[in-house]
């Protein structure tokens, strides 16, 4: 019932986003989702890229008066690096990219759709995409935001570097999870431990000057989630199965778990599942939430935590070893510019995807085609 599609380049003129299925009568603030975009775009490590591009959303149809009227809503931003680009697109001044790139979506996509230059799929392939998705996400958390629920993120690991997330106090499971967003936000890595956040720095300029790249672990999580989104009757219900599907769609994201999975792994059941107990209200509290949020494919009512491990990114300063796909001999690939830790914005991103599962699950259990019919 809700639905999205991309379109776009990395250096193409913009990108684009259509979404179907928002209920009519949602006030959509521009100026939030651009504070997103811009979110998106900060980070201790990101690359050049992000000097030239100041993204903003424009609506392009689907609202009227501020409001969404029922109808596709079409996104668009500019991508300003593409003043840089276009005479040389159009005069096909761009050398072929022969030499895919270990790491990237180069060598498998040239093979599967009979390619002789890796730029037809590094444009779109691009990390530059999920700008896009941002947007898409924003507009997601305003629906949430309508019924209640706030989402937020922040980096646990960065290289080799762990932050400690052990929290003392006797909060709330949801104070706990908006105070780590507060402190993330504050962040230029988004980590919410200090000391931590002073050692990732500093293992991001060592990568910098040895020419390298790191990878690391982000959290996603979302407060004021209602019991029984989800389903456990069919296996594409799940709203765990769509979690982690959204996280991997996520360029560079290579792992996935649900509150703290691996970990659990490894201990009797006794140490793993979250009691009940009595809120005095006719209802239950949890005093732990290993399970993520979720319990038979659907919420539980506490807060949704999503952990997602990222890869380094692989283009580097240092040269990997390739083959040149037309000669057949080996070569180095040509180096494109790029971040150096993206762990930070990958964060954002992450929101966005977990945002736009939990919008869609939220429409399927509600049904209505207006905003006011939904909360009816």
């Amino acid at each position: 019932m809700l639905r999205f599609l991309t379109a776009g380049e990395s250096h193409g003129p913009c990108l684009m986003a259509i979404i179907e299925g928002l209920p009519a009568g949602l006030q959509v603030d521009v100026e939030q989702i651009n504070q997103h975009l811009a979110r998106r775009q900060r980070g201790y490590g990101r690359g050049h890229r992000m000097n030239i591009e100041q993204d903003r959303v424009e609506l392009l149809a689907g609202v009227l008066y501020g409001k969404t009227t029922g109808a596709p809503l079409a996104l668009r931003i500019e991508n300003k690096d593409w003043k840089n680009w276009s005479e040389r697109w159009a005069s096909g001044d761009l050398p072929r990219l022969t030499v895919p790139r270990p790491g990237h979506a180069d060598y498998a996509g040239m093979v599967k759709y009979g390619l002789e230059d890796a730029r037809l799929v590094l444009e779109r392939a691009s990390a530059r995409e999920t700008t896009a998705r941002v947007a898409v996400g924003a507009v997601a958390r305003q629906l949430l935001a309508a019924f209640g629920v706030e989402l937020g993120s922040y980096v646990e690991q960065i290289g080799d570097v762990r932050a400690d997330l052990s929290d003392p106090s006797d909060d709330t499971l949801e104070a706990v999870e908006r105070r780590r967003w507060e402190l993330a936000e504050a962040s230029d890595v988004r980590c919410p431990d200090p000391d931590a956040a002073e050692r990732m720095r500093a293992a991001v300029d060592a990568a910098r000057r040895s020419k390298d790249s790191l990878g690391g672990v982000f959290v996603v999580s979302a407060c004021g989630v209602p019991v029984g989104l989800g389903s456990h009757v069919h296996w594409d219900r799940r709203l765990d199965a769509r979690l982690a599907l959204a996280m991997m769609s996520i360029p560079a994201v290579k792992g996935v778990e649900i509150g703290e999975a691996f970990a659990n792994a490894g201990l009797p059941g006794t140490r793993v599942h979250d009691d009940l107990y009595p809120d005095g209200k006719g209802g239950v509290l949890r005093r732990t939430n290993r399970a993520g949020g979720t319990e038979g494919g659907m919420s539980n009512g506490a807060p949704l935590r999503v952990r997602a491990a990222i890869k380094p990114i692989p283009t580097t300063g240092t040269p990997h070893c390739s083959v040149d796909l037309l000669s057949g001999e080996a070569a180095e690939p040509q180096y494109q510019r790029s971040d150096i830790c993206v762990v930070p914005a990958a964060a954002v991103v992450g929101e966005a995807m977990l945002a736009w599962t939990l919008a869609e699950a939220l429409v399927e259990k509600l049904g209505g085609d207006s905003l006011q019919e939904m909360m009816r």
